[in-house]
């Protein structure tokens, strides 16, 4: 996302910043608990695990909206859209899909992996700047969502799709969330040491 905190002034851009600094924080512990509670809920697409794999699109969707209001314009405030639409799409195709196979559920997840963590890395790259950093979690998870979402997509073609890799995908893109927070925090204090 290419930041547009130059023409917003350097308030503004702080605020900016710090609102992204606590949401990729939280959306980073949500994504990693979520993985952890799914690992033990998904032998079976019962009730739970239907919930669950609802919800994990759902926490981008509502991150993407939190993210759109804070932004004032640039197109990144565009593709931030586009994620919140696309998630909550994904979030009732999975429902759907719920009632269907493994196999079903992997190839749609899939599907919106990768066009979730191509949003992601546009974003990333539109945001890096001297405000927000260069952004390399957000552009590496987003890249990594693209791989592994065709990964996806080929398992479940496969004789054996299991959900089990799910977890593996929410820790990664939950680890690389908190560390972009804690690289922007430390961004923060930095500018803050050099002003005091």
């Amino acid at each position: 996302m290419t930041t547009n905190t130059l023409t917003t002034g350097a308030p503004a851009a702080n605020g900016e910043r710090s609102s992204l600094t606590r949401l990729y924080l939280i959306r980073g512990i949500l994504a990693v608990v979520w993985a952890v509670v799914f690992a033990g809920a998904h032998d079976t697409l019962d009730a739970a695990a239907i919930t669950l794999l609802v919800v994990y699109p759902l926490i981008d969707a509502v991150s993407s909206v939190i993210d759109y209001r804070a932004l004032t314009d640039g197109s990144e405030r565009r593709v931030t859209a586009f994620n919140a639409v696309l998630s909550t799409l994904a979030a009732i195709a999975v429902g759907i899909a719920g009632a269907g196979s493994f196999a079903t559920v992997l190839s749609v997840f899939g599907a919106w992996a990768v066009l979730s963590g191509a949003a992601q890395a546009v974003v990333g790259l539109r945001r890096r700047g001297p405000e927000f950093g260069k952004q390399w979690p957000v552009l590496i998870a987003g890249s990594l969502s693209v791989l592994v979402g065709i990964f996806y997509i080929v398992q479940a073609a496969g004789d054996d799709p299991s959900l089990d890799v799910l977890s593996t995908y929410a820790t990664g893109g939950g680890v690389f969330f908190i560390i972009q927070s804690l690289l922007l925090a430390w961004k923060a204090r930095q500018q803050r040491n050099r002003t005091a």
